[in-house]
């Protein structure tokens, strides 16, 4: 998260980024239908109208791709939440509201949530590149809910880590049934006190 960001490949160009836009958009309807197993690349392929090794170019694995969809998706809320950025008090406050507008996103689609939570879980080294990426975009999303006045400091940062795991931890813990969305609620604004112990400013 906190790494310096490596040489990525060139920019896509503008008919490359639209194939890459269906691509992402007919993973996440095939998965917010039928979960993880609906996700078939040949499926993907045709519903994207690319060709199945050109999909491959792109993703070279399901797990790839449900994680960029991750990734998209997360970008997605992000913009949304930048829309309307959360109204509390203090940075703790702020950061459990808008990661449980996040977490109500996900609730909304439950099969396409445990597709690229199952995703992620599944991820190997290969796809170091892509949870990279979530992570840096849930990071973002933390970092602007606490809206410092200046750079984090590593404290912060760490906090922001523990914040991260336990919200995905508690994602993972509902989608298999065993915590309430009452539960979860309880878990992030107490992890999210971490924040308030790291502050230098509030």
């Amino acid at each position: 998260m906190t790494a310096e960001v490596k040489p990525s490949s060139p920019p896509l160009t503008e008919r490359q980024e639209a194939r890459r836009r269906r691509i992402l958009h007919a993973s996440a309807q095939l998965a917010s239908r039928g979960g993880f197993d609906a996700v078939q690349m040949r499926e993907v392929a045709e519903s994207s109208s690319v060709a199945l090794g050109t999909l491959y170019r792109y993703f070279p694995s399901k797990v790839h791709l449900l994680v960029a969809t991750m990734q998209d998706q997360l970008q997605h809320m992000h913009t949304t939440l930048r829309k309307r950025p959360p109204g509390g008090e203090s940075a703790s406050e702020r950061v459990a509201e808008t990661l449980m507008r996040a977490f109500r996103a996900l609730q909304r689609e439950p099969q396409l949530a445990d597709a690229m939570v199952r995703a992620l879980t599944f991820a190997d080294r290969s796809v170091s590149p892509e949870v990279d990426t979530v992570s840096r975009q849930t990071t973002a999303i933390i970092l602007d809910a606490m809206d410092l006045k200046g750079q984090p400091t590593p404290e912060q940062l760490s906090a922001v880590r523990v914040i991260e795991h336990t919200w995905h931890s508690a994602l993972i813990t509902w989608l298999s049934g065993r915590a309430s969305i009452a539960q979860v609620k309880i878990d992030i604004e107490t992890v999210c006190r971490l924040i308030d112990l790291t502050s230098t400013d509030d």
